[in-house]
């Protein structure tokens, strides 16, 4: 052994063990549906699963159903993670360094127990104020304004509402602590040249806080790509499918329809597809350095 690796050596001994964890329960997972997803495996009524390739992939990309599951996917990815969670989260941020402590106070307890609620808590909570004779309609009545049922009317929007509420806070505290590190001279100076709010939002806040704009819109991104309990909770994924994210498409199909390797197949295009946004946002925030 050389002097240099003896030297490395012992640097590396204390990531022994969280090394072994990682591949015990993460990389050995992955690798075993890896292998089930190009097999016909089943639930039930199958003696023994039989290798097929890429059938699985091709039927994927066969499916209306899949590729429903895919454009609603990007829907509510957009809507409820890019949008709503990370413009919103913003525009707390930077309301709340201008607001008194109480209100700051007040303001950040309301968005952050929405946060920490359990996800099928939250779901239950959004499911009472969007149904025929929940919230929202009791309150549009009130104001003799036209109800209608959301969740069968609107599900997609529905959910999308439902996890932006949930999940704002995690944008306000992160653009908090970034709008935190901005000197305060610099937004001075540029009020004293006579610089609107919107001016210095545009030419010195962003571009100062765009690292942990980048970083929060990743972490979003995955979190929303993989959302289960809170859909399945208020909406099932219907009426009809038209809020059927992927995780309820591979949900359905592996342990509804009892098809493994299928399902399985779908969580690997899942997979890749977080994967693909990953690399996205880590090479915008390398050409940044």
């Amino acid at each position: 052994m050389s002097d240099g690796a003896r030297r490395l050596l012992p640097r590396f001994l204390p990531l022994t063990p969280a090394l072994a964890l990682l591949l015990l329960f993460l990389a050995g997972p992955i690798a075993y549906c890896v292998l089930i997803a190009f097999t016909d495996l089943q639930l039930t009524g199958q003696a023994e699963e039989s290798f097929v390739g890429l059938e699985n992939f091709r039927r994927a990309f066969g499916d209306e159903d899949f590729l429903n599951a895919v454009w609603l996917t990007v829907v509510f990815t957009v809507l409820s993670s890019l949008v709503g969670q990370n413009t919103l989260g913003l525009a707390l941020a930077s309301l709340m360094r201008r607001a008194s402590k109480p209100v700051r106070t007040l303001t950040g307890g309301i968005v952050v127990t929405a946060w920490v609620l359990p996800e099928v808590v939250a779901g239950f909570l959004l499911y009472a104020f969007f149904r025929r004779e929940g919230t929202l309609n009791a309150v549009l009545d009130l104001l003799h304004l036209p109800s209608q049922n959301w969740l069968y009317t609107l599900p997609i929007l529905a959910v999308s509402f439902a996890n932006v509420w949930r999940g704002t806070a995690f944008s306000m505290l992160v653009y908090s602590a970034a709008l935190d590190e901005i000197p305060k001279e610099i937004t001075e100076a540029a009020e004293v040249d006579g610089a609107g709010g919107w001016r210095r939002m545009w030419h010195i806040t962003l571009p100062m806080i765009r690292r942990s704009i980048g970083t929060n819109l990743m972490l979003n991104t995955l979190q929303t790509l993989s959302v289960f309990g809170l859909i399945w909770v208020m909406t099932r994924g219907g009426p009809g499918g038209k809020s059927q994210t992927l995780p309820l498409f591979m949900y359905e199909q592996a342990f509804q329809n009892s098809l493994i390797g299928y399902g399985t197949a779908v969580a690997l295009l899942l997979l890749l597809v977080g994967s693909l946004f990953s690399l996205v946002y880590l090479r915008l925030l390398r050409t940044e350095v």
